[in-house]
Protein backbone atom coordinates (compact mmCIF):
# COMPACT_ATOMS: atom_id res chain seq x y z
CA UNK A 1 0.00 0.00 0.00
CA UNK A 2 1.38 3.68 -1.05
CA UNK A 3 2.51 4.86 2.44
CA UNK A 4 2.26 8.89 3.02
CA UNK A 5 5.69 8.89 4.34
CA UNK A 6 6.79 8.37 0.73
CA UNK A 7 5.81 12.11 0.03
CA UNK A 8 7.96 15.09 0.81
CA UNK A 9 6.28 17.73 3.51
CA UNK A 10 5.25 20.02 0.21
CA UNK A 11 3.44 17.25 -1.28
CA UNK A 12 1.07 16.48 1.42
CA UNK A 13 -0.17 19.68 1.52
CA UNK A 14 -0.43 20.17 -2.14
CA UNK A 15 -2.17 16.97 -2.94
CA UNK A 16 -5.55 17.44 -1.38
CA UNK A 17 -5.58 21.16 -2.70
CA UNK A 18 -4.47 19.24 -6.19
CA UNK A 19 -7.75 16.67 -5.95
CA UNK A 20 -9.65 19.88 -5.20
CA UNK A 21 -8.50 22.12 -8.08
CA UNK A 22 -9.52 18.84 -10.52
CA UNK A 23 -13.30 18.85 -9.65
CA UNK A 24 -13.14 22.28 -10.10
CA UNK A 25 -12.24 21.89 -13.45
CA UNK A 26 -14.27 18.45 -14.09
CA UNK A 27 -16.88 20.76 -13.43
CA UNK A 28 -15.93 23.58 -15.25
CA UNK A 29 -15.85 20.99 -18.23
CA UNK A 30 -19.14 19.34 -17.49
CA UNK A 31 -20.27 23.33 -17.41
CA UNK A 32 -18.78 23.86 -20.87
CA UNK A 33 -20.33 20.70 -22.81
CA UNK A 34 -23.68 20.74 -20.84
CA UNK A 35 -26.09 18.42 -19.39
CA UNK A 36 -27.24 16.88 -22.90
CA UNK A 37 -24.18 16.08 -24.15
CA UNK A 38 -22.82 14.19 -20.40
CA UNK A 39 -26.60 12.12 -21.04
CA UNK A 40 -28.63 14.51 -18.02
CA UNK A 41 -25.07 14.44 -15.65
CA UNK A 42 -26.34 16.92 -12.63
CA UNK A 43 -22.63 18.47 -12.08
CA UNK A 44 -24.15 19.53 -8.68
CA UNK A 45 -23.11 16.07 -7.76
CA UNK A 46 -20.00 16.42 -7.84
CA UNK A 47 -19.43 18.48 -5.47
CA UNK A 48 -20.41 15.38 -2.74
CA UNK A 49 -17.53 13.57 -4.81
CA UNK A 50 -14.60 16.45 -4.25
CA UNK A 51 -15.45 16.84 -0.74
CA UNK A 52 -15.28 13.40 -0.36
CA UNK A 53 -12.09 12.59 -1.99
CA UNK A 54 -10.51 15.61 -0.67
CA UNK A 55 -11.59 14.58 3.28
CA UNK A 56 -10.36 11.35 2.46
CA UNK A 57 -7.22 12.58 1.66
CA UNK A 58 -6.57 15.02 4.30
CA UNK A 59 -7.28 12.23 6.81
CA UNK A 60 -4.81 9.42 4.98
CA UNK A 61 -2.15 12.26 5.41
CA UNK A 62 -3.51 13.45 8.77
CA UNK A 63 0.09 11.84 10.60
CA UNK A 64 2.14 13.88 8.49
CA UNK A 65 0.27 17.74 9.39
CA UNK A 66 2.60 18.32 12.36
CA UNK A 67 1.07 21.85 12.70
CA UNK A 68 -2.58 20.55 13.53
CA UNK A 69 -1.12 18.29 16.00
CA UNK A 70 -0.57 20.75 18.73
CA UNK A 71 -4.68 22.53 20.13
CA UNK A 72 -5.22 25.98 20.23
CA UNK A 73 -4.98 27.81 23.20
CA UNK A 74 -8.51 28.25 24.31
CA UNK A 75 -8.03 31.57 24.98
CA UNK A 76 -7.35 32.35 21.91
CA UNK A 77 -10.19 30.67 20.36
CA UNK A 78 -12.78 33.79 20.83
CA UNK A 79 -10.77 35.93 18.48
CA UNK A 80 -10.60 33.16 15.93
CA UNK A 81 -14.72 33.14 16.20
CA UNK A 82 -14.70 36.88 15.54
CA UNK A 83 -12.65 37.10 13.24
CA UNK A 84 -14.60 34.38 11.14
CA UNK A 85 -17.81 36.39 12.07
CA UNK A 86 -15.77 39.90 10.55
CA UNK A 87 -15.19 38.21 7.15
CA UNK A 88 -18.70 36.78 6.90
CA UNK A 89 -19.95 40.30 6.95
CA UNK A 90 -17.55 41.54 4.70
CA UNK A 91 -18.22 38.24 2.25
CA UNK A 92 -21.97 39.37 2.33
CA UNK A 93 -21.26 43.17 1.61
CA UNK A 94 -18.31 43.22 -1.01
CA UNK A 95 -20.05 41.23 -3.62
CA UNK A 96 -20.62 43.85 -6.87
CA UNK A 97 -19.02 46.12 -8.85
CA UNK A 98 -15.06 46.28 -9.36
CA UNK A 99 -14.89 44.38 -6.50
CA UNK A 100 -15.54 41.30 -7.71
CA UNK A 101 -14.21 39.44 -11.03
CA UNK A 102 -16.92 38.16 -13.71
CA UNK A 103 -20.14 36.71 -12.87
CA UNK A 104 -20.80 34.46 -9.92
CA UNK A 105 -21.97 30.90 -10.35
CA UNK A 106 -22.77 29.97 -7.21
CA UNK A 107 -24.35 26.81 -6.41
CA UNK A 108 -28.47 26.15 -6.00
CA UNK A 109 -29.47 22.80 -4.35
CA UNK A 110 -32.72 23.32 -5.57
CA UNK A 111 -34.55 20.49 -7.16
CA UNK A 112 -36.73 21.00 -10.42
CA UNK A 113 -39.83 21.54 -8.25
CA UNK A 114 -38.00 24.42 -6.30
CA UNK A 115 -37.05 22.36 -2.96
CA UNK A 116 -33.72 21.98 -1.64
CA UNK A 117 -32.28 18.59 -2.20
CA UNK A 118 -31.06 17.84 1.25
CA UNK A 119 -27.89 15.91 0.39
CA UNK A 120 -26.74 18.77 -1.65
CA UNK A 121 -26.96 21.47 0.84
CA UNK A 122 -25.91 18.92 3.63
CA UNK A 123 -22.99 18.40 1.99
CA UNK A 124 -21.98 21.40 0.64
CA UNK A 125 -22.42 22.97 4.02
CA UNK A 126 -20.50 20.44 5.74
CA UNK A 127 -17.70 20.39 3.06
CA UNK A 128 -17.21 24.41 3.23
CA UNK A 129 -16.85 24.33 6.82
CA UNK A 130 -15.20 21.52 7.61
CA UNK A 131 -13.05 20.27 4.69
CA UNK A 132 -12.15 23.76 2.78
CA UNK A 133 -10.80 25.45 5.79
CA UNK A 134 -8.13 22.41 6.60
CA UNK A 135 -7.20 21.96 2.99
CA UNK A 136 -7.23 25.60 2.09
CA UNK A 137 -5.15 26.78 5.16
CA UNK A 138 -2.60 24.07 4.90
CA UNK A 139 -2.37 24.93 1.72
CA UNK A 140 -2.32 28.50 1.39
CA UNK A 141 -0.86 29.66 5.07
CA UNK A 142 0.85 26.86 6.38
CA UNK A 143 2.66 26.09 3.50
CA UNK A 144 2.67 28.72 0.68
CA UNK A 145 3.06 31.72 2.72
CA UNK A 146 5.98 30.16 4.36
CA UNK A 147 7.65 28.14 1.52
CA UNK A 148 7.79 31.27 -0.65
CA UNK A 149 10.28 32.89 2.29
CA UNK A 150 12.19 29.72 3.37
CA UNK A 151 12.13 26.49 0.72
CA UNK A 152 12.20 24.62 4.22
CA UNK A 153 9.15 25.71 5.29
CA UNK A 154 8.36 23.58 8.40
CA UNK A 155 11.60 25.13 9.76
CA UNK A 156 10.23 28.67 9.49
CA UNK A 157 8.26 29.74 12.35
CA UNK A 158 4.77 31.53 10.80
CA UNK A 159 5.99 34.77 13.33
CA UNK A 160 9.07 34.80 11.20
CA UNK A 161 7.20 35.11 7.98
CA UNK A 162 8.27 38.57 6.24
CA UNK A 163 5.53 41.06 4.37
CA UNK A 164 6.23 39.72 0.59
CA UNK A 165 5.18 36.12 1.44
CA UNK A 166 2.61 37.23 3.62
CA UNK A 167 1.08 39.33 0.92
CA UNK A 168 1.58 36.89 -2.08
CA UNK A 169 -0.35 34.29 -0.01
CA UNK A 170 -3.41 36.95 0.61
CA UNK A 171 -3.42 38.22 -2.94
CA UNK A 172 -3.13 34.68 -4.76
CA UNK A 173 -6.04 33.32 -2.08
CA UNK A 174 -8.44 36.43 -2.88
CA UNK A 175 -7.90 36.15 -6.33
CA UNK A 176 -9.19 32.47 -6.36
CA UNK A 177 -11.93 33.56 -5.65
CA UNK A 178 -15.09 35.70 -7.28
CA UNK A 179 -15.07 38.07 -4.63
CA UNK A 180 -11.11 38.91 -5.15
CA UNK A 181 -11.47 42.02 -2.92
CA UNK A 182 -13.07 39.44 0.17
CA UNK A 183 -10.97 36.91 -0.41
CA UNK A 184 -7.66 39.60 -0.15
CA UNK A 185 -8.98 40.54 2.97
CA UNK A 186 -9.64 37.13 4.44
CA UNK A 187 -6.28 36.42 3.54
CA UNK A 188 -4.88 38.91 5.73
CA UNK A 189 -6.84 38.38 8.33
CA UNK A 190 -6.39 34.23 8.53
CA UNK A 191 -2.41 35.20 8.01
CA UNK A 192 -1.98 37.22 10.86
CA UNK A 193 -4.10 35.17 13.18
CA UNK A 194 -1.24 31.98 12.26
CA UNK A 195 1.28 34.42 12.32
CA UNK A 196 0.00 36.32 15.90
CA UNK A 197 -0.26 32.56 17.20
CA UNK A 198 1.75 30.11 15.62
CA UNK A 199 -1.43 28.15 15.91
CA UNK A 200 -2.79 26.87 12.35
CA UNK A 201 -6.37 25.75 13.89
CA UNK A 202 -6.98 29.21 14.68
CA UNK A 203 -7.12 30.62 10.58
CA UNK A 204 -8.95 27.48 10.55
CA UNK A 205 -11.61 27.71 12.85
CA UNK A 206 -12.04 31.58 11.60
CA UNK A 207 -12.05 29.90 8.34
CA UNK A 208 -14.76 27.61 8.96
CA UNK A 209 -16.76 30.45 10.92
CA UNK A 210 -16.68 32.15 7.88
CA UNK A 211 -17.74 29.16 5.74
CA UNK A 212 -20.53 28.08 7.94
CA UNK A 213 -22.10 31.65 8.83
CA UNK A 214 -21.90 31.95 5.19
CA UNK A 215 -24.31 28.70 4.25
CA UNK A 216 -26.80 29.72 6.64
CA UNK A 217 -26.93 33.07 4.98
CA UNK A 218 -27.29 31.46 1.67
CA UNK A 219 -30.23 28.59 2.82
CA UNK A 220 -31.61 31.35 4.88
CA UNK A 221 -31.87 33.45 1.93
CA UNK A 222 -31.81 32.01 -0.93
CA UNK A 223 -28.89 34.29 -2.51
CA UNK A 224 -27.21 31.75 -4.03
CA UNK A 225 -24.52 33.38 -5.60
CA UNK A 226 -22.20 33.67 -2.48
CA UNK A 227 -22.11 29.93 -3.08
Amino acid sequence: MFESSTLSPAACRILPYAIYLGFLALEQLTATFGPAQLIGFDQRWLYPAKAFAVAIALVWLWPRYAELHAPPRWSSVPLALIAGIVVWVLWINLDHGWVSMGEPHGFDPRGSDGHIVAVLAISRLLGAMFVVPVMEELFWRSFIMRWIFKPDFLSLPPASVRFLPFAVAAVFFGIQHHQWLAGIIAGVIYGILYMRSSNLWLPTIAHAVTNGALGAYVLMSGQWRFW
